[in-house]
């Protein structure tokens, strides 16, 4: 992200609410870090991650007469706007283009790591972790995304994704399940390759 002061936002907020070209480009090149990390979250491919992206700022650019601050802080208030935007986008994606995935069936914000191995998951970085996730099906990645790291209760995510509390506490068990065992397999070969 580029560096911008609250000052400067509410006149590149101003200058897109007039459909200033500039004031839009520059927005976006400003927040294209911030919001490329919350899209990679919930694709697996970088081009759906783009499109999301995208889509999102179409989005931010066409509500964006409609944006106010929420509280004092401005540029976190409109990093917040922006985020809800780009889950939303990316829930509607995922919806979209994997329908299928959140209709069958597919707990804990901890994800949890057997004592035995404890040694192992002491070097697993934010980005294995976030790479791993990305590996998941997309309502698995969904789900652990908007309850574990977006704080969105069962009820939220089922009103968000058309599902049932049951089905979305179900996804986000079985998620971690498969993200323990994704980061143990990249664990094992990062331990084989560290030996060999």
């Amino acid at each position: 992200m580029q560096l911008i002061s609250a000052e400067e936002l509410n006149l590149l907020i101003r200058g897109c609410t007039l459909n200033k070209r500039e004031s839009q480009k520059k927005l976006y090149n400003s927040f294209y870090s911030y919001g490329m990390a919350i899209c990679d979250r919930y694709t697996k491919r970088k081009e759906d991650s783009i499109e999301i992206f995208n889509d999102s700022f179409l989005k931010i650019f066409k509500e964006i007469h409609r944006y106010k601050p929420s509280y004092v802080d401005e540029m976190n208030s409109f990093k917040g706007w922006i985020r809800k935007i780009m889950i939303y986008t990316a829930i509607d994606h995922n919806r979209k283009y994997h329908k299928h995935d959140f209709n069958g069936e597919l707990e804990k914000s901890i994800i949890y790591l057997p004592a035995d191995d404890a040694d192992a998951y002491d070097m697993i970085s934010y980005d294995e972790i976030i790479n791993a996730i990305r590996e998941l099906s997309p309502a698995y990645r969904t789900v652990i995304n908007l309850f574990i790291i977006d704080g969105f209760s069962h009820e939220e995510i089922s009103d968000q994704l058309g599902i049932a509390v049951g089905t979305s506490k179900s996804n986000l068990s079985k998620a971690r399940q498969q993200l323990q065992k994704i980061l143990k397999k990249d664990n094992q070969i990062l331990r084989s390759k560290n030996v060999g």
